[in-house]
């Protein structure tokens, strides 16, 4: 499958996506579970509540959100790529209440109802301004008043004062649109779209943020 956004590296294909897990264990030295815990937890995610995951990869998130689900709760997962697709399904089978819907997220989707939460976790910095602009409206249109639209991604920072041995991996590891993403107002662009009142919690010396945006 060709990339619908070819300089992007959030669309992940073939060898990468199959073994994606693994090779997030090994780049972050064995971090990366206890970091994605951390966050989930920091969700804050109510019993009953109406999840979407967007760009939901392996399902390796989707599991830990489900943990803080009754059974009257409802995860839903949504990517474009076959191989995550087929490890989402396996990973979550013995759920009832999760799904997965092979779907873009920068263009309109429906649901069955109104959701509580969209989670998005280090997507939408690979994307061109104007299709975030298009994700984040999709979000704010598929939230019930008062749902929260949160985004594990990128702070805001400058790339010229990050110190060296943290500057060189990301110069390598990001694609273009990364670089713009760190130097925008996010909170400025989300009460934009409607958002209002904002929960941040910092990770990585401040370099990766969860910032929970209400819907007003």
């Amino acid at each position: 499958m060709n990339r619908i956004y070819p300089e992007s590296k959030v669309e992940i294909q073939g060898f990468m996506a199959c073994q994606y897990d693994k090779i997030m264990d090994i780049m972050s030295f064995g971090l990366y579970d206890k970091f994605i815990k951390r966050a989930v937890k920091n969700l804050n995610i109510q019993p009953d509540d109406f999840i979407v995951d967007l760009g939901c990869g392996t399902g390796r998130n989707a599991c830990l959100m489900h943990a803080y689900l009754s059974k009257k709760g409802i995860l839903i997962g949504m990517d474009i790529s076959d191989e995550m697709g087929v490890q989402f399904k396996k990973k979550c089978m013995k759920y009832d209440n999760v799904s997965f819907r092979k779907r873009r997220i920068d263009i309109p989707f429906e649901l069955e109802k109104p959701i509580d939460k969209a989670f998005i976790s280090f997507v939408i910095h690979g994307f061109p301004h104007e299709v975030r602009l298009n994700v984040i409206e999709n979000v704010y249109n598929s939230l019930k008043p008062g749902g929260q639209f949160c985004i594990l991604d990128f702070n805001e920072f400058s790339l010229k004062d990050m110190p060296f041995y943290y500057r060189i991996p990301f110069k390598l590891g990001e694609c273009p649109y990364a670089f713009d993403f760190i130097k925008r107002d996010w909170k400025a662009i989300l009460r934009d779209k409607g958002f209002i009142d904002f929960d941040e919690h910092f990770m990585f010396k401040n370099y990766v943020r969860l910032l929970v945006a209400h819907k007003g």
